[in-house]
């Protein structure tokens, strides 16, 4: 679970917050603070792995505080939810590393996209042993799934979805070299053999992947897929 703190002096927009955050498979309310004072101590004693954080506050500015995160806790991801659209604090967010910035009135659909991808994030980080120049580039440039999906969907067989199509190649990539059978694949994506070797299977045949023979002591060899050095 991704615990969480909303930090909003508004106590009606905090019950909003709270409520959309409900909503979200995956993530934990932990508090709730009213004040930049109040947000360092919850900070202090509770350390949420994210923070949804306004700007306005009655005794910091969200932009001041999003540099004290910064300076006093290095595994703090914030996300800016404020009515402020002023280009300078924009600024100041994404120079001080904030995941998103929504500005307010925010509906739930783009809530729950912000959350989705902070979450998505967190788990191919965790993933990954690790990270090439890909894996790199789509940590930093989020919109390029979007781009990538957009691009290929006309051109995908039926059964096969942009979205896992590409985390079963970014599964095979993050293992390195030594390759993963259709059943790994399928444990690391919760999904079954047949499903991953479909994927596989697909992703071979674009030269994405390499498939070899993995011959072992007992039973028939079993298929062993890698990165596709040719293609890299």
């Amino acid at each position: 679970m991704i615990e969480v703190l909303i930090i909003e002096d508004d106590r009606r927009v905090a019950e909003i917050n709270r409520r959309f955050l409900e909503k979200m498979k995956g993530f934990k309310l932990i508090a709730i603070a009213c004040s930049g004072e109040e947000a360092k101590e919850y900070l202090e004693v509770m350390r949420p792995q994210l923070v949804l954080l306004d700007v306005y506050l009655p005794d910091i500015s969200g932009s001041d505080l999003v540099w004290y995160i910064r300076e006093t806790y290095k595994n703090i991801d914030i996300i800016m939810m404020t009515a402020s659209g002023e280009t300078g604090i924009v600024q100041e967010a994404l120079r001080g590393g904030v995941f998103d910035y929504l500005v307010k009135p925010i509906t739930l659909d783009r809530f729950r996209q912000s959350l989705d991808k902070y979450k998505e994030r967190v788990q191919f980080i965790h993933s990954m042993k690790v990270m090439g120049q890909d894996e790199v580039d789509y940590l930093i440039h989020r919109g390029a799934r979007e781009e990538i999906e957009g691009s290929h969907t006309m051109s995908l067989p039926k059964g096969i979805d942009p979205t896992t199509l590409e985390k079963v190649e970014r599964v095979v990539l993050g293992n390195g070299e030594s390759g993963l059978t259709a059943e790994q694949v399928g444990r690391k994506l919760g999904a079954s053999r047949t499903t991953a070797r479909r994927y596989l299977e697909y992703l071979v045949s674009m030269e994405r992947l390499r498939a070899d023979l993995a011959y072992g002591t007992i039973g028939r060899p079993e298929r062993r897929y890698g990165m596709n050095v040719d293609n890299m």
